[in-house]
């Protein structure tokens, strides 16, 4: 059994790939996959080995919350959740301007021994009201043996503070002895939370930004619905429609649940009314509906009125299936990001070594006068590294990329299939029903009297998605079961170069087979259970979405709509995406490769007296965080 369940509380790589490794380790779960901008987990579990509430155990003993009630609003719960790490963000800043009045001598306390007592009280509050959260969180992950950002934030910001502490009270006693002028750190205390809850904010309102094509799919779908009781109309909540319920709907209203039309009536038409499919679709003209006639939850007649019976409800809609694939899919995870999770846990550990080693270098270099550089630059080797930017660099370009297909009628089955898109050098398409459609303005009753041209019509942009496709490098070849004078006329007008007539299903698994053994790439295009067999063998499977179930389940890609400029349309997301994501990953990298070594004070090995303070350190780790969820926005723009 597969699920999507809300994860609240993660907040870094290291978060949601302990929580991930704690569900994997699980009787009775076969797999989960967390996304950590999706800030949820696809699991796949036998009901009968584990329950859910035994998982919300184990991801709450973590210290993070696992939603497995679907009554409880997750939105509110997140609402509330940014609303707190706003309060909390706004009020460390305001410690933060008093600690730089006191510190920098803006406000004249007398001396030095007031102004850090009264550093050391402002500290203690912004860690007790502001950063309470990462001592214990990172308490949590040391009793089950893990270690996760707020473990950097909590060691840094508390060892900036107990050193500061002592010297208040004591610095003068040790340090004056051994010549040594010492100083204290309340202010980086307080300005590495400052910026580190900066960024979490700053990086929940673009991570909400990912999110944003999802929540409007499920917003496709009403609140209420209108039922027919004893001859009177009522509202009533969404959730307590049963099948076989007799519903309203009148013009402008979103169909509540699919059902079938019982009753219709339009100024147009006495016996029908016309929907407006397209956001399921794609299709930009109202469908005409009639009696019998399906219709779909989220749909919107655009005129007339129509009663209806109710035949699948809640999640069982065509709309709640679409959410529930995309969602899958957002929760999948590319390749590459199983090794950026695996690095993810190892490398909180690693940055506390390397902290230790930077401490203990400065100590070996300088001695104990060098005691107050040493721990100030190990403080900085702890705030300056940051598994987060590597973390979001995969997970956010995909979810970006994911919802925007989906809003475009391109369902997208994981991220392997997105990411297997931009390697296709051959497309192999049908031609009845994928690239070409009944004339509709044909009397079908005679049509064995009419010439071939006259049966079908090319689909929307047929000819201009050949042309775009073969512009990007990519093959294309049309298969068709009609002798050979047909085949050729409709290659020719569709701009396709390569066709093959008289075919039957064995011979386009044949063509697949043969192209990939000329080391080819192949996706394959169609509709029907004539194709199921070349689908099934591809490189990836593109159906159409009006085609047949079987065909839709066997593929890595569904287009909802007629319209095939879709199909360069989704290989370039794909080429835009992978790009995106070697971009973050790259700069991800570059950034830690870069800023620990500086951190840690190697420019004056060079004879340079710089380096990266604690507090330059947790803006620089709040930044690069932040930069790679707004750099995959971009492609939210990308053509």
């Amino acid at each position: 059994m597969k699920q999507t369940l809300p994860v609240i509380g993660m907040a870094c790589s290291a978060c949601s790939a302990n929580v991930e490794k704690r569900l994997n380790e699980l009787d009775g779960i076969n797999v989960a996959s967390v996304s950590l901008p999706g800030r949820s987990v696809l699991v796949d579990y036998d009901p009968r080995v584990i329950s859910l509430e035994k998982m919300k155990a184990e991801v709450n003993a973590l210290g993070y919350d696992l939603v497995i009630d679907k009554e409880t609003s997750v939105e509110e719960i997140e609402k509330r959740e940014y609303t707190l790490l706003r309060r909390r963000t706004i009020l460390s800043w305001l410690f933060a301007i008093a600690m730089m009045c006191v510190s920098m001598r803006w406000l004249d306390l007398g001396s030095r021994d007031v102004s850090n007592q009264v550093s050391l009280l402002l500290a203690l509050a912004n860690i007790l009201y502001c950063g309470r959260q990462f001592y214990v969180s990172s308490f949590r992950q040391l009793r089950h043996g893990s270690a996760n950002m707020d473990t950097l934030v909590a060691l840094s910001t508390g060892i900036a503070f107990l050193f500061s502490t002592f010297n208040t009270f004591w610095g003068d006693a040790v340090w004056a002895s051994r010549g040594v002028v010492w100083h204290s750190y309340f202010d980086a205390s307080v300005m590495i939370i400052t910026f580190v809850l900066t960024g979490r904010l700053l990086e929940e309102k673009a991570k909400d930004g990912t999110a944003s094509s999802i929540r409007q799919m499920m917003g496709m779908a009403p609140k209420t619905a209108r039922v027919v009781v004893d001859g009177q109309v009522e509202d009533v909540p969404l959730a307590t429609i049963e099948v076989g319920d007799l519903l309203e709907v009148c013009a402008g209203e979103k169909v509540p649940v699919d059902g079938e039309v019982v009753w219709a009536e339009s100024f147009m038409n006495s016996e029908a009314v016309y929907v407006d499919e397209s956001m399921i679709t794609g299709e930009p003209t109202p469908v005409e509906k009639k009696k019998g006639a399906n219709v779909l939850a989220g749909t919107i007649p655009s005129q007339g009125r129509f009663r209806m019976r109710a035949r699948q409800i809640g999640e069982d809609t065509a709309l709640a299936h679409i959410v529930r694939m995309v969602q899958e899919a957002q929760n999948s995870k590319a390749p590459v990001q199983r090794i950026v999770d695996k690095a993810a846990l190892i490398f909180v550990p690693i940055i506390v070594c390397l902290s230790v080693a930077t401490f203990l270098l400065w100590l070996i270099i300088g001695g104990s006068s060098f005691l107050p550089q040493a721990i100030m630059s190990s403080v900085a080797v702890l705030v300056i590294a940051c598994p987060c930017a590597m973390g979001l660099a995969t997970p956010t370009a995909l979810m970006v990329s994911i919802g925007k297909a989906a809003q475009k009628q391109i369902l997208i089955k994981d991220a392997a299939a997105l990411e297997s898109l931009r390697k296709v050098d051959v497309l192999v398409t049908d031609k009845t029903g994928t690239l070409t459609i009944p004339n509709k303005n044909v009397d079908f009753t005679k049509a064995d009297n009419l010439p071939f041209e006259e049966r079908e019509i090319l689909k929307p942009n047929a000819r201009e998605a050949m042309d775009e496709l073969q512009k990007k490098g990519i093959e294309v070849y049309m298969m068709s079961g009609d002798k050979d004078e047909a085949a050729r006329y409709w290659a020719e007008k569709a701009g396709i170069k390569h066709y093959h007539s008289k075919v039957l299903p064995q011979d386009k698994e044949n063509l697949v087979r043969k192209l990939q053994a000329e080391g080819k790439r192949v996706a394959m295009v169609g509709d029907g259970i004539n194709d199921t067999q070349a689908l099934a063998l591809a490189d990836v499977s593109i159906a159409i979405g009006k085609g047949t179930d079987v065909a839709m389940d066997v593929a890595q890609v569904t287009l909802m709509g007629d319209d095939l400029s879709a199909i360069p349309e989704a290989i370039q997301l794909s080429r835009n995406t992978v790009r995106m994501i070697w971009e973050n990953l790259f700069w991800a990298f570059i950034y830690n490769i870069v800023c620990i070594p500086l951190a840690a004070g190697l420019l004056y090995a060079f004879g340079i007296d710089w380096q990266i303070t604690p507090s330059l350190a947790s803006a620089l780790m709040a930044f690069s965080s932040v930069s790679v969820v707004l750099n995959s926005l971009r492609l939210r723009w990308m053509k």
